[in-house]
């Protein structure tokens, strides 16, 4: 009975978790037009997503627990082992956990995507408000700051 929940639970997060992959390669092509509508409707629709998820991941471990297995993935492999829905169990996990690692992998492009527009636009705005101030030696080799640099607008 235990080993049909669980099943069940795992078969209802592919749909999630696929819906969630689509939604972060959304996020990919978003991210590099500068879409911030877009942006935000698929920051809402991921946040619903991956509350649904981790209330699964949780359901899922306390049938696991409750049997007095691991919560992970060895701990399925022994209800598995004793369930008429093993295969289906390992099978569908497997896809489940192939599925949310690809969301992982694409979800860390994203974030590097983001750090990069980040230093770039920090890059920008230095250089609109003036930069760092020159810093020139005199003749003794020290540094001098006489010239005071000009932002952008008044060059």
């Amino acid at each position: 009975m235990h080993d049909e929940n669980l099943l069940q639970l795992i078969t209802e997060d592919l749909t999630p978790a696929q819906h969630l992959l689509k939604l972060l390669q959304e996020e990919s092509l978003a991210l590099h037009g500068r879409d911030m509508r877009l942006l935000e409707d698929i920051l809402a629709r991921k946040q619903s997503l991956i509350i649904l998820l981790e209330q699964h991941g949780k359901k899922r471990s306390q049938i696991l627990l409750s049997l007095g297995l691991p919560a992970d993935h060895d701990g399925l492999e022994q209800l598995a082992s004793h369930s008429s829905v093993g295969d289906q169990l390992l099978s569908q996990s497997t896809a489940l956990n192939e599925l949310l690692l690809q969301c992982q992998q694409v979800n860390m492009l994203n974030g590097q995507s983001i750090q990069l527009q980040q230093a770039t636009t920090a890059n920008q705005l230095r250089i609109l408000h003036g930069g760092e101030p020159a810093a020139l030696y005199n003749a003794q080799g020290s540094t001098s700051r006489l010239v005071k640099p000009s932002t952008l607008s008044q060059a």
